[in-house]
């Protein structure tokens, strides 16, 4: 089986199948209606559904058999529940001019029948979707400051109730049972915003809430659950700051154990994007001023791996969790990272650029790209690639039309097997155009003799930040590392003549090192390039020793602590030269 790509835009809905079998279509009659406002799969992929002005279609995707035919025109958003026994429908709300009564907008359809199941008012169309348990057995509503639950897709009665004062946002977790259910309430009257998390139904009073994170400055926020949901993260962000014309965010963290904590970011600046891995013991986060930052954390909110700076905004980890990609949309070139996240090594950099979307293939393998409208309404068109950096098709749309949406078809857990990581790129397809690599900066034809000076904006390089356990016995290299280190030191402590004045600057052991015939017989250029490293590693020997004697460093002393490895291997390759 091949997972097939669906497409919507100005010529309607169809699908093409995905690796290995590109080029080809499904049995899918489609849509030629160009005004087709949504589509979606159910979470397994076993349907499919879509609308156009006049009705809904739901469609089996094992056969592409039409199932049903819905009288419910004028829809813009519909979903499926998380087993696909429900189809949620949403239409702007009307007021009838009889009667002056609002009409139910919000339909909720059995797929099995086909007949409907529920009709609601849903005035707003944010958060307009009602949310299941994984199982479909529970399903909330918000309604005026009140979260309702049905049980068992059973609408006619309301089974459990959590009233909480002006409760505006909720999140049901999509984990097997205990069902965890997450509240946020804002602030008012100096008064602090919270989220509450409760396990279904234990809703009686504020002592039932298993975890709980109070918190300022929150005017929206976000709640993302782990798929076990054990964890929950919450992104919080305002409109504007006395910091910040354009607002301020923030990063919480709470475990259903009851631990909760403010994720600490090494970098000032916009919390763009976050994942979890799908093994759900650790999430990454893209952050700080651009260069942006991405770090890895564990369920304790320490920082496992950072990745450095770069051109990057948002993040997606691969349905195995063993891939990584990090990439640069938007008012970014379309800078696309892939990383081996057991090795922690790069796989390849390249660019998808103008792309609007990006979506991982069920396999784990196969990705798509795509620059769509509104958001882009010139060169709409989608590419296939593979993540050693290889385009496998780029198709754009005919002229004059427009791509609205691109969804790959889910499949079940575990149906694609994980793959050893590969770094040589694959062959790409005969005809398509490959991305260039990267080019040159430009240098004014006076310059190009010259060398090139140091760049404005050095990027910092990754770095492995995973916590040291004090009770985990040392290895036998570690072991001689640390025994040649003490007899450094040790040494080094022996040389160092003892003034009555104050103490002289901290050498660093490697300058001391360099041979004078190195610095004697060094080009102008290459000495300068010495000098400035040595500047830098004596800085560096400084914050230890201010760190040795107790004193708490600031994050940038911390972050500048990270680049002696760097520095001695550019001071190594410089005196080899």
């Amino acid at each position: 089986m091949s997972a097939p790509l669906a497409l919507r835009g100005s010529e309607g809905i169809s699908m093409i199948n995905g690796p290995p079998q590109l080029g080809s279509a499904p049995s899918f009659v489609g849509d030629d209606n160009n005004n087709c406002r949504s589509m979606c799969f159910s979470q397994d992929g076993s349907l499919f559904a879509w609308c156009n002005p006049e009705s809904v279609h739901i469609v089996d995707t094992s056969t592409h058999q039409s199932l049903h035919v819905i009288d419910n025109p004028k829809v813009s958003q519909m979903k499926f529940s998380s087993q696909g026994n429900i189809l949620a429908t949403w239409t702007p709300y009307t007021v009838d001019q009889n009667t002056k009564a609002g009409r139910p907008n919000l339909f909720l359809w059995d797929v099995k029948t086909g007949e409907q199941a529920k009709a609601f008012i849903q005035k707003k169309q944010m958060n307009w979707c009602p949310q299941w348990s994984q199982d479909d057995t529970v399903c909330g509503r918000n309604v005026n400051n009140e979260l309702q639950f049905y049980e068992d897709n059973k609408f006619d009665a309301i089974k459990n109730k959590l009233h909480l004062q002006k409760v505006s946002e909720y999140s049901i977790a999509l984990c097997p049972k205990p069902y965890m259910v997450a509240a946020y309430v804002p602030g008012s009257k100096g008064q602090p915003s919270y989220v509450r998390v409760y396990r279904y139904p234990n809703f009686g009073g504020q002592t039932a809430a298993i975890a709980n994170k109070s918190f300022f400055k929150a005017e929206r926020v976000a709640l993302c659950w782990n798929k076990a949901g054990t964890g929950l993260l919450i992104l919080t962000s305002t409109e504007s700051s006395d910091s910040s014309y354009y607002g301020e965010q923030g990063l919480h963290f709470i475990g259903t154990n009851g631990d909760s904590c403010l994720v600490p970011l090494a970098k000032n600046g916009p919390i763009y994007s976050m994942d979890w891995h799908p093994g759900c013991q650790e999430f990454c986060v893209v952050y700080g001023y651009m260069p942006s930052k991405t770090t890895v954390y564990n369920l304790k909110c320490e920082p496992l791996f950072d990745f450095g700076t770069g051109p990057r905004n948002l993040n997606w980890y691969n349905s195995h969790g063993n891939i990584l990609c990090l990439a640069g949309f938007g008012n970014l070139s379309g800078n696309l990272e892939f990383w081996d996240m057991k090795q922690k090594k790069l796989i390849c950099q390249t660019k998808a650029p103008d792309s609007t979307a990006f979506m991982w293939h069920p396999d784990g393998e196969h990705f798509v790209t795509a620059t769509c409208s509104p958001r882009l309404r010139v060169g709409n068109c989608y590419k296939i690639w593979h993540y050693t950096g290889t385009t496998l098709s780029h198709v754009p749309t005919t002229q004059g039309k427009e791509l609205w949406e691109v969804c790959w078809q889910p499949v079940p857990p575990g149906f694609y097997p994980e793959k050893p990581i590969r770094y040589k790129p694959v062959e790409g397809a005969e005809g398509v155009q490959q991305p260039m690599g990267k080019v040159a900066a430009y240098r004014p034809p006076g310059l190009r003799d010259r060398p090139a000076s140091r760049p404005l904006d050095e990027l910092e390089p990754a770095s492995n930040m995973k916590p040291v356990d004090p009770d985990k016995p040392l290895t036998k290299n570690q072991k001689k590392r640390a025994a040649k280190k003490a007899k450094a030191t040790c040494n080094d402590e022996k040389d160092t003549p003892v003034m009555a004045a104050a103490p002289p600057e901290p050498e660093h052991p490697a300058t001391r090192s360099l041979s004078d015939d190195v610095l004697v017989n060094a080009d102008p250029e290459t000495l300068k390039k010495i000098k400035n490293v040595k500047k830098k590693l004596q800085q560096i020997e400084k914050l230890k020793a201010q760190q040795k004697s107790g004193k708490q460093l600031e994050l940038n002393q911390m972050e500048k602590l990270k680049t002696e490895s760097v520095l001695l291997k550019e001071l190594e390759e410089l005196s080899i030269g």
